[in-house]
């Protein structure tokens, strides 16, 4: 999950808090702007005003889906006043007159977009989706009004130019350059015919973003399996059958029962249903979406999205988008991409295979025990099985996990336990500010000293008003510039259960929860002046890696003891059942790592192609299929984690930037061994994580940040140990 400077992404949830232009120029290191005074009409939208609660947490009680229009009509008009005055000044370029205004302009428009951004993701409904779908392009045409303003542009190429002669900081030299490079790779340099085609592409691309949102939040919905029996859903927990006839009773579906799909291939009920028709049935209406031809159908939307992005990329120098993308990435070139997904590849679905038998010989052997005839182990038998072959192999299932991942538990007593003995944060619940939904949870957050660091909000529940899978984001960015502390959130979709019954975590779903809080500590934790570089404004690519390092804490013994408790008597895990699970680590790594690899080369092999080369939308899905083949993952028990279909992160923000997560796995699993050899959970390790890395944001390179952290350049082979691809491949 990564949020981005507004000024690069028109699409973008950020939330900078931001002054009004006519504040005059001010020192490079000027003090905190004083809170705007609300004028009349400000009663009349709570956008048009800084909020008022503690750390400008927005007051959503206040805030209706009608005032988000009149908020952006006004946050455009008043920036590109703001925007209109900088280009226009007599006075020559300075960094305080140029750069600094530019970060301070836009103060109504960062703030609506903040909020709507996020809960467009989070809670959305009609009204916000018609919004979203109205605005998309109006926002995209007045980012491109901004970044190819040739007045404008021509006062930041003069002090880029002359930058080192600025008597500027190391952050204040790199907020110029980083500046100049987003209108530079927006267009500032193209003649004004190609200007105005860019300006056509980027509103259409816009609204295409926004209808494939729309398409597969609602067809997810649309796609959940009705089952007629309970006997059906033989080896789902009571809770998770109640919670199904739950989900059948608001649907009106009484004395039904409802599976809801997530926005991933693989279904976690297939995990546990015995009823190997029920499994294929749930798959099969998972893998479906998106190119059924009817309604949700979003292939024509992937044809035309592809090929409008490699026309933007051709226009700006580039023989395709990933090219495009990539070159202001980590990765730099598409050739680094493809070479590090064609190393790892071939020992993933090795591994798979060798997984795939294994689970083969069961299936065998059960049906011979109940004389019945043998098949073949397909992709919605594969979580089944494996939990088959883990119960072998360390003698334990999923199953026997749940009961000792309370959700509670598992966030207070491991989450938030590991970052106060990190890096010394407290947490206090608190009731007090309002929310947008009853499941969100709200908390202070202290630093070591007592002082308040940031508000966290948890909206840790599934809903048909949420998009799939699990992000972070941010309301307010911190800034020394603006003297704003971080109001930050994490989503994601666990399932929630029927009322009275416990929050039962499954594994992964503990790890994601960790995942997302690494990105919430990135958010809260940074200390810059410049809120372009606040946070998680960081290569894509390396946004994923502080998260990836969280992660590490959910497995630590002292942690893990400390959370894993039965949800009814209060026992510890059983120290035989922690120990295999810290014995699984690797198990099932061959499906991990290549159903993750094979969205990734799909996502690769979209955005590396020419114009001419993009399919038509009735050949999308061939395409996806060839190139699985072509990289030699066209192996049917491990479908894509994403099919083009519903790929919201390729269509979304991270178009040719799927491979991030194991690009910045090669960083994390560097610098896990770094805590294993420096004594692991110790505040002295965390506080130089976050000094030297967590606290920096963009405001260094990110390579130079883990440089400067681990002492080393990064190495591949950890990453190739921790995914169990050191063995040799076998034969196929």
């Amino acid at each position: 999950m990564k949020r981005l400077a507004y000024l690069l992404l028109a699409a973008s949830a950020c939330a900078k808090s931001v002054p009004p232009a006519a504040a005059p120029p001010v020192a490079a290191t000027p003090p905190p702007a004083p809170a705007e005074e609300p004028a009349p009409a400000a009663l009349a939208n709570p956008f048009f005003a800084e909020s008022t609660l503690p750390l400008h947490y927005p007051p959503f009680d206040k805030i209706k889906d009608s005032d988000f229009g009149p908020a952006f009509d006004k946050g455009m008009a008043d920036q590109l006043a703001e925007v209109q005055t900088i280009a226009g000044q007599s006075e020559a370029p300075t960094f305080d007159n140029t750069i600094l205004a530019l970060e301070r302009s836009g103060r109504v428009l960062a703030r609506a977009q903040a909020v709507f951004s996020n809960l467009v993701g989070a809670d959305a409904n009609d009204e916000r989706e018609k919004i979203r779908a109205d605005y998309a392009p109006k926002l995209a045409a007045h980012r491109d009004a901004i970044l190819m303003d040739p007045k404008l542009f021509a006062r930041v190429k003069d002090l880029q130019d002359k930058r080192a002669s600025l008597g500027l900081d190391a952050e204040g030299v790199r907020l110029v350059e980083r500046y100049y490079l987003a209108f530079v790779r927006a267009g500032a340099q193209l003649s004004e015919k190609d200007k105005a085609r860019l300006k056509e592409i980027n509103g259409e691309l816009a609204s295409l973003s926004a209808q494939f949102a729309q398409n597969v939040r609602a067809e997810v919905n649309d796609s959940s399996v009705v089952v007629d029996s309970k006997e059906e859903l033989a080896g789902l927990t009571d809770e998770q059958i109640a919670a199904a006839a739950e989900a059948a009773k608001e649907a009106k579906l009484e004395g039904k029962y409802v599976i809801a799909l997530q926005n991933t291939t693989g279904q976690p009920p297939e995990t546990d249903l015995e009823n190997r028709a029920l499994r294929e049935r749930l798959h099969k209406a998972s893998v479906a979406r998106g190119h059924r031809g009817n309604a949700y159908d979003t292939t024509a939307i992937i044809s035309k999205v592809a090929r409008l992005r490699a026309e933007a990329a051709r226009m700006l120098g580039y023989p395709n988008h990933a090219a495009y993308i990539l070159e202001d990435e980590t990765a730099k070139s598409p050739k680094a991409v493809n070479d590090m997904l064609a190393k790892i590849a071939p020992a993933a679905v090795a591994n798979a295979r060798r997984e795939a038998a294994e689970m083969q010989k069961i299936i065998d052997r059960e049906q011979k025990a109940k004389k019945q005839k043998s098949f073949k182990l397909a992709a919605w038998d594969w979580a089944y099985y494996a939990e088959k072959v883990r119960k072998e192999k360390y003698a334990f299932d999923e199953a026997e996990l749940r009961p000792y991942l309370e959700l509670d538990s598992v966030l207070q007593k491991g989450v938030f336990n590991a970052a106060h003995q990190l890096y010394g944060l407290t947490f206090k619940e608190r009731k007090d500010l309002p929310v947008y939904h009853p499941d969100v949870r709200v908390f202070d957050v202290f630093d070591a000293d007592g002082k308040q660091l940031a508000i966290f909000l948890a909206d840790l529940y599934a809903r048909p008003s949420k998009r799939g899978g699990a992000w972070m984001n941010s309301y307010v960015d911190q800034s020394e510039l603006f003297g704003t502390l971080p109001v930050v959130a994490n989503h994601l979709n666990i399932p929630k259960p029927a009322a009275g019954q416990p929050t039962l975590l499954t594994w992964d779903e503990v790890t994601t929860l960790y995942h997302e809080f690494g990105h919430a500590l990135h958010g809260m934790l940074s200390d810059v002046k410049y809120p372009y570089f606040s946070g998680t404004n960081v290569p894509r690519d390396f946004v994923e890696y502080p998260s990836q390092v969280n992660e590490m804490w959910a497995r630590w013994p002292s942690i893990l003891a400390a959370y894993a408790r039965h949800y009814q008597t209060g026992e510890p895990m059983a120290k035989e059942l922690l120990d295999k699970v810290l014995a699984s680590a690797k198990f099932n790594q061959g499906f991990a790592t290549t159903e993750y690899v094979a969205a990734s080369v799909v996502d690769q092999s979209l955005h590396q192609l020419a114009e001419k080369d993009v399919p038509p939308p009735d050949k999308v899905m061939a395409f996806e299929a060839a190139a699985l083949k072509k990289a030699g993952l066209d192996f049917a028990p491990v479908p894509p984690r994403y099919r083009l279909s519903y790929f919201s992160h390729s269509l979304g923000d991270y178009s040719a930037g799927y491979y991030a997560y194991i690009w910045s796995e090669v960083l994390d699993a560097n610098t896990v061994i770094w805590f294993e050899q420096n004594g692991g959970l110790a505040r002295k390790n965390g506080d130089h994580f976050r000094k030297t890395l967590l606290s920096r944001g963009g405001s260094k390179d990110a390579l130079q940040l883990f440089r400067e952290f681990a002492g080393h350049e990064p190495k591949m082979e950890p990453l190739l140990e921790r995914r169990g691809l050191t063995v040799p491949p076998a034969s196929r």
